[in-house]
């Protein structure tokens, strides 16, 4: 074989193998809105959806961003995959399973897919405030969890709180409010 038609084709392979990634990846990034779908890891994917509404009902969208728009959600579901215990595990999918089938009960819906924050809302309140209840024996700690999870957030750490990536001086007896315009550190 000839060495040029060899180099040639060598050549031309390498275009192809590199200029079809980079079209195609060009092609796809003119489309419209990026829809990522996200896939629980510990918990089920009604759960998974369930504990979306939940922390949109703690942490509502405001002036801030809702706990959902932070992938809070998504923290807990792998955070309770990977750091809870199993008694800790049973216990948040007992709150979630009773959550769920009170609001149902209460809303005269069947499914847990159409559950709304309003439907969520009176069932959540009552389940934080009875503090040693049986049937929801992860309410508070789920509660504790979806705060943690949005104060560690990287959006509410560098723009909700207050924050200095690089501390400055030390002022000992000074007004927060005059410091911070009011707004807690970020830790």
């Amino acid at each position: 074989m000839d060495r040029r038609k060899v180099l040639v084709q060598m050549g031309l392979t390498m275009g192809y193998v590199i200029a079809a990634p980079t079209f195609t990846s060009l092609l796809q990034s003119c489309k419209g809105e990026k829809t990522i779908t996200w896939v629980p890891t510990f918990l089920t994917e009604d759960e998974g959806n369930l504990l979306k509404i939940i922390v949109d009902v703690v942490l509502p969208k405001t002036d801030t961003p809702s706990a959902s728009e932070l992938d809070v959600h998504r923290f807990i579901d792998f955070f309770a995959d990977e750091c809870l215990d199993s008694e800790q595990q049973k216990a948040l999918k007992i709150t979630l399973k009773n959550l769920a089938s009170i609001a149902l009960s209460r809303s005269d819906k069947t499914e847990m897919a159409t559950l709304s924050v309003s439907d969520l809302t009176p069932v959540i309140n009552s389940a934080v405030v009875e503090k040693n209840n049986d049937e929801f024996p992860f309410a508070l700690k789920l509660r504790d969890l979806i705060i943690w999870g949005y104060k560690c957030n990287e959006y509410v750490g560098e723009q909700v709180l207050a924050y200095l990536p690089v501390p400055g001086e030390y002022i000992p007896c000074a007004d927060l409010n005059e410091l911070t315009n009011g707004r807690a550190w970020s830790e």
